[in-house]
């Protein structure tokens, strides 16, 4: 007769995980004098009798998002009003084509890709003499993930090389510093921006190298910048919240209503001015800063500082007048900024004064984290990405009036630039650029 009880593990080193690797943390002299792993422990019990703990540390993440897809075809571009994911990027390229024959199959074999990555699927197996078809990060097959490639032209495209000068895009110009900013120039511009996004950041990895792989003597990256958003739970009471950047206020609460076709053809399409070339329709304006952020001292601010640089409540993200994070701020009963600052940056960005409206952005920002800098000093900040349907209207006129505020105490642009965002692809025989240098060939 065993004295052992029928509910003891059979295995005599059964024990529970957690507590084991406890105790080797507190006991591990005698563990090892005994010359008993972690490895033969787990071979000396029956399987029945190892405790179940879950996935392993090194087991994949998991989700249900990588499914995801957004159609590849229409008016417009993806990436614009589409869902903004969890991680962004923005790569600035300089097009080494040699001519317009060269910009139009550059372009196409962009179209090819960006229609083939955001749908996903399998990649060919070739003979292993030769390079893969695929980096292979995501392996064989690979997810949609919510993949968004936006492709978007500067202003130094336009010039003698393609002869695209007479059909430039009305308000497209180089970016010029304003008074606060830091301009690095190996930070600046470029022939054209690809903003990748996707819900995760290996998937806009593969993006990128699939698209430099496939444009070999087209392009060339001149800067490229990565940025994440924070992850919110939904709410179960109302609208979910608005993320936050890295000054930890809530970012992009007053964007005007993608679902509200009438507007963004208003604020963000273009098509609509007369003096915009033909071609454009569909198209949006770009606007790219890189942000710096002096974490450290804005870290260190009263709270009742921050919140009078921003206008609104850091824990709510709501107006200083009160309410919640949506409530319009309404400043009539308070002309001498009495309760929200005059210089507070949500009032000099939207006065909220009649006919401002037409001035409204579309805000598509990410947050970025990169070295640090010689100081010591952590380098992070605001991927600012902004779209509009008229640069000056939208950016250059906001910008202005933000000129001087006193968060310009805590930022610093140090980078970005201008693009024109091209129309969307219409069906399988279209291709981005297609009207651009339709309208160039008929000028020439």
């Amino acid at each position: 007769m065993s004295d052992r009880s029928d509910n003891m593990p059979r295995c005599p080193f059964s024990l529970d995980r957690r507590r084991f690797l406890q105790g080797l943390g507190a006991t591990g002299t005698g563990i090892a004098m005994a010359g008993l792993s972690t490895s033969a422990w787990a071979r000396s019990c029956p399987a029945d009798a190892m405790p179940d703990t879950g996935p392993e540390v090194t087991s994949a993440p998991t989700s249900t998002a990588t499914t995801d897809a957004y159609p590849f075809h229409g008016t417009h571009q993806q990436g614009i009003v589409t869902p903004r994911p969890a991680n962004g990027m923005i790569v600035a390229c300089d097009v080494l084509a040699r001519d317009r024959d060269g910009l139009e199959q550059l372009l196409r074999t962009l179209t090819e890709r960006i229609a083939f990555l955001t749908r996903g699927g399998t990649y060919p197996q070739g003979d292993p003499r030769y390079p893969p078809a695929d980096s292979g990060i995501l392996g064989p097959t690979i997810a949609p993930d919510g993949l968004t490639v936006t492709v978007s032209l500067g202003a130094s495209l336009f010039d003698a090389r393609f002869g695209l000068a007479d059909v430039k895009p009305r308000h497209l110009q180089r970016m010029t510093g304003f008074p606060n900013d830091a301009l690095d120039p190996s930070r600046c511009h470029g022939d054209m921006s690809l903003q990748i996004c996707a819900h995760t950041h290996d998937t806009t990895v593969h993006a990128l190298r699939d698209i430099l792989k496939h444009t070999p003597g087209g392009l060339m990256v001149r800067w490229k910048q990565e940025g994440t958003v924070p992850v919110m739970p939904p709410s179960d009471t109302g609208p979910t919240p608005s993320a936050r950047n890295y000054l930890g206020f809530r970012d992009g609460t007053a964007n005007p209503d993608t679902a509200d076709t009438a507007l963004m053809d208003a604020l963000v399409w273009t098509g609509h001015d007369s003096e915009e070339p033909a071609w454009t329709r569909g198209g949006s304006y770009q606007v790219v800063r890189l942000i710096r952020n002096f974490v450290e001292r804005w870290d260190r601010a009263p709270l009742a500082e921050q919140e009078a640089i921003f206008g609104r409540r850091k824990d709510s993200g709501a107006p200083l007048a009160g309410g919640t994070e949506y409530d319009i701020p309404d400043y009539s009963d308070d002309p001498d900024g009495q309760v929200t600052p005059l210089d507070a940056h949500i009032r000099l960005a939207n006065p909220r004064t009649p006919g401002f409206e037409k001035h409204r952005i579309l805000r598509r920002p990410f947050n970025y984290s990169n070295a640090v800098e010689a100081n010591g000093q952590l380098d992070m900040g605001l991927l600012f990405i902004v779209y509009q349907a008229d640069l000056e209207a939208g950016f250059i006129t906001v910008q202005k009036r933000l000129n001087g505020e006193p968060l310009e105490e805590y930022i610093k642009p140090v980078g970005g630039g201008y693009f024109f965002t091209l129309p969307g692809v219409i069906d399988e025989n279209d291709f981005l650029g297609r009207g651009l240098l339709e309208a160039a060939a008929s000028h020439a």
